[in-house]
Protein backbone atom coordinates (compact mmCIF):
# COMPACT_ATOMS: atom_id res chain seq x y z
CA UNK A 1 0.00 0.00 0.00
CA UNK A 2 1.28 3.53 -1.30
CA UNK A 3 1.72 6.15 1.51
CA UNK A 4 1.36 9.63 0.27
CA UNK A 5 2.84 12.88 1.77
CA UNK A 6 2.08 16.70 0.73
CA UNK A 7 5.15 18.55 0.81
CA UNK A 8 4.52 22.00 0.32
CA UNK A 9 7.52 24.18 -1.10
CA UNK A 10 8.52 27.47 -1.06
CA UNK A 11 10.88 29.12 -3.79
CA UNK A 12 11.44 32.31 -5.60
CA UNK A 13 10.02 31.63 -9.48
CA UNK A 14 10.74 33.30 -12.54
CA UNK A 15 7.31 34.07 -14.71
CA UNK A 16 7.27 34.26 -18.32
CA UNK A 17 7.31 37.68 -18.61
CA UNK A 18 10.91 37.53 -16.32
CA UNK A 19 9.59 38.99 -13.21
CA UNK A 20 10.19 37.02 -9.97
CA UNK A 21 7.90 35.82 -7.74
CA UNK A 22 8.01 34.05 -4.17
CA UNK A 23 5.37 31.08 -4.59
CA UNK A 24 4.16 27.57 -2.32
CA UNK A 25 3.77 24.82 -3.92
CA UNK A 26 2.07 21.21 -3.11
CA UNK A 27 3.49 18.17 -4.14
CA UNK A 28 2.49 14.80 -3.54
CA UNK A 29 5.22 12.15 -2.53
CA UNK A 30 5.06 8.76 -2.25
CA UNK A 31 7.56 7.62 0.62
CA UNK A 32 7.77 5.01 3.59
CA UNK A 33 8.51 8.11 6.54
CA UNK A 34 8.79 11.62 6.73
CA UNK A 35 12.22 11.53 6.36
CA UNK A 36 12.27 9.72 3.25
CA UNK A 37 9.33 12.35 2.15
CA UNK A 38 11.66 15.41 2.53
CA UNK A 39 14.59 13.19 0.88
CA UNK A 40 12.90 12.40 -2.37
CA UNK A 41 11.36 15.90 -3.13
CA UNK A 42 14.46 17.77 -2.66
CA UNK A 43 16.04 15.01 -5.09
CA UNK A 44 12.93 15.75 -7.70
CA UNK A 45 13.08 19.63 -6.77
CA UNK A 46 16.60 20.13 -7.50
CA UNK A 47 16.22 18.88 -10.82
CA UNK A 48 13.15 21.50 -11.51
CA UNK A 49 13.87 24.39 -9.77
CA UNK A 50 16.75 26.98 -10.41
CA UNK A 51 18.40 28.52 -7.21
CA UNK A 52 17.18 28.04 -3.43
CA UNK A 53 14.33 26.06 -2.08
CA UNK A 54 12.87 25.09 1.25
CA UNK A 55 10.18 22.49 2.02
CA UNK A 56 7.87 23.99 4.49
CA UNK A 57 5.67 21.89 5.62
CA UNK A 58 5.20 17.96 5.18
CA UNK A 59 2.10 15.88 6.13
CA UNK A 60 0.55 13.18 5.24
CA UNK A 61 -2.36 12.69 2.92
CA UNK A 62 -5.60 11.18 3.04
CA UNK A 63 -5.16 10.25 -1.11
CA UNK A 64 -5.62 6.41 -1.14
CA UNK A 65 -4.80 6.22 -4.83
CA UNK A 66 -4.05 7.98 -7.94
CA UNK A 67 -4.97 7.98 -11.72
CA UNK A 68 -2.03 9.93 -13.49
CA UNK A 69 -2.65 10.59 -17.32
CA UNK A 70 -0.08 11.85 -19.65
CA UNK A 71 -2.11 14.74 -21.20
CA UNK A 72 -3.78 15.63 -17.74
CA UNK A 73 -3.14 19.60 -17.07
CA UNK A 74 -4.62 19.47 -13.51
CA UNK A 75 -5.20 17.38 -10.67
CA UNK A 76 -8.94 16.69 -9.35
CA UNK A 77 -9.37 15.56 -5.99
CA UNK A 78 -12.02 13.38 -5.48
CA UNK A 79 -13.82 12.26 -2.55
CA UNK A 80 -15.88 8.51 -2.88
CA UNK A 81 -18.24 7.73 0.07
CA UNK A 82 -18.33 3.81 0.00
CA UNK A 83 -21.37 2.89 1.75
CA UNK A 84 -21.14 -0.27 4.37
CA UNK A 85 -23.11 -2.04 6.83
CA UNK A 86 -22.16 -2.06 10.36
CA UNK A 87 -22.00 -5.88 11.56
CA UNK A 88 -22.97 -5.11 15.42
CA UNK A 89 -25.70 -2.12 15.03
CA UNK A 90 -26.71 -3.20 11.84
CA UNK A 91 -26.92 0.73 10.38
CA UNK A 92 -25.39 2.16 7.29
CA UNK A 93 -22.01 3.67 7.41
CA UNK A 94 -20.14 5.83 5.11
CA UNK A 95 -16.72 5.66 4.68
CA UNK A 96 -14.94 8.44 2.57
CA UNK A 97 -11.69 7.65 0.44
CA UNK A 98 -9.69 10.59 -1.06
CA UNK A 99 -8.31 9.60 -4.84
CA UNK A 100 -6.26 12.22 -7.51
CA UNK A 101 -7.31 12.11 -11.16
CA UNK A 102 -5.29 13.92 -13.60
CA UNK A 103 -7.25 15.55 -16.02
CA UNK A 104 -8.10 18.68 -18.27
CA UNK A 105 -11.40 19.47 -17.20
CA UNK A 106 -14.23 18.34 -14.73
CA UNK A 107 -15.75 16.24 -17.15
CA UNK A 108 -13.17 14.54 -18.05
CA UNK A 109 -12.37 13.55 -14.37
CA UNK A 110 -15.03 12.18 -13.34
CA UNK A 111 -15.01 9.92 -16.44
CA UNK A 112 -11.65 9.01 -15.73
CA UNK A 113 -12.09 8.80 -12.18
CA UNK A 114 -15.06 5.91 -13.38
CA UNK A 115 -12.84 4.11 -15.19
CA UNK A 116 -9.80 3.76 -12.30
CA UNK A 117 -12.96 2.71 -9.77
CA UNK A 118 -14.54 0.09 -12.13
CA UNK A 119 -13.02 -2.39 -9.89
CA UNK A 120 -14.73 -1.62 -6.67
CA UNK A 121 -17.67 -4.14 -6.52
CA UNK A 122 -19.68 -1.80 -3.80
CA UNK A 123 -21.90 0.51 -4.02
CA UNK A 124 -20.11 3.83 -4.43
CA UNK A 125 -21.25 7.90 -4.30
CA UNK A 126 -19.05 10.29 -5.69
CA UNK A 127 -19.60 13.27 -2.83
CA UNK A 128 -17.24 15.69 -4.74
CA UNK A 129 -14.48 16.09 -7.45
CA UNK A 130 -12.95 19.55 -7.58
CA UNK A 131 -9.19 20.88 -8.80
CA UNK A 132 -6.96 20.78 -6.22
CA UNK A 133 -3.59 22.62 -5.28
CA UNK A 134 -0.72 20.06 -6.14
CA UNK A 135 1.19 21.28 -8.62
CA UNK A 136 2.43 17.54 -9.40
CA UNK A 137 3.10 14.36 -8.43
CA UNK A 138 6.14 11.50 -7.77
CA UNK A 139 4.72 8.14 -7.23
CA UNK A 140 7.55 5.45 -6.36
CA UNK A 141 9.29 3.36 -9.09
CA UNK A 142 11.19 0.30 -8.37
CA UNK A 143 13.50 1.59 -11.02
CA UNK A 144 14.41 4.63 -9.06
CA UNK A 145 16.01 2.40 -6.26
CA UNK A 146 19.04 1.11 -8.16
CA UNK A 147 20.12 -2.48 -6.60
CA UNK A 148 24.24 -2.74 -5.63
CA UNK A 149 25.60 -5.67 -5.01
CA UNK A 150 28.64 -5.33 -2.54
CA UNK A 151 31.86 -6.15 -3.70
CA UNK A 152 31.87 -9.31 -1.04
CA UNK A 153 28.72 -10.68 -2.48
CA UNK A 154 27.60 -12.52 -6.04
CA UNK A 155 24.42 -12.15 -7.98
CA UNK A 156 22.22 -15.02 -7.08
CA UNK A 157 22.19 -16.02 -10.71
CA UNK A 158 25.65 -16.52 -10.32
CA UNK A 159 25.97 -18.81 -7.34
CA UNK A 160 23.16 -21.23 -9.22
CA UNK A 161 25.20 -21.29 -12.23
CA UNK A 162 27.87 -22.31 -9.88
CA UNK A 163 26.45 -24.94 -8.18
CA UNK A 164 24.44 -26.43 -11.49
CA UNK A 165 28.45 -26.13 -12.64
CA UNK A 166 29.74 -28.75 -9.63
CA UNK A 167 26.64 -31.05 -9.12
CA UNK A 168 27.17 -31.92 -12.85
CA UNK A 169 31.16 -32.57 -11.81
CA UNK A 170 30.56 -35.31 -9.13
CA UNK A 171 31.62 -38.59 -10.71
CA UNK A 172 30.70 -41.16 -8.35
CA UNK A 173 27.48 -40.95 -6.14
CA UNK A 174 28.43 -41.65 -2.47
CA UNK A 175 25.99 -44.44 -0.93
CA UNK A 176 25.67 -45.84 2.61
CA UNK A 177 26.17 -48.63 4.07
CA UNK A 178 22.83 -50.32 5.33
CA UNK A 179 24.16 -51.40 9.23
CA UNK A 180 26.00 -48.31 9.50
CA UNK A 181 23.75 -45.15 7.99
CA UNK A 182 26.42 -42.61 9.59
CA UNK A 183 29.42 -43.68 7.68
CA UNK A 184 29.68 -43.32 3.54
CA UNK A 185 30.97 -46.03 1.72
CA UNK A 186 32.06 -46.09 -1.89
CA UNK A 187 30.70 -48.53 -4.05
CA UNK A 188 34.59 -49.99 -4.66
CA UNK A 189 34.90 -51.00 -1.39
CA UNK A 190 37.55 -48.29 -0.22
Amino acid sequence: MQTWFECKVRYVKIDDDGRERKVSEAYLVDAVSFTDAETRIIKQLQTMVRGEFTVDNIKKSNIVEIFPDEDGEWWYKARIAIVTIDEKGGKEKKINNYFLVAANDLKQALDRLEKGLSYILVPYQTTSLAVCNIVDVFPYFEEEKPVEVPAHLKPLSQVIAEQDFYQEEEEEPVTFDEENEEEPVDEQGA
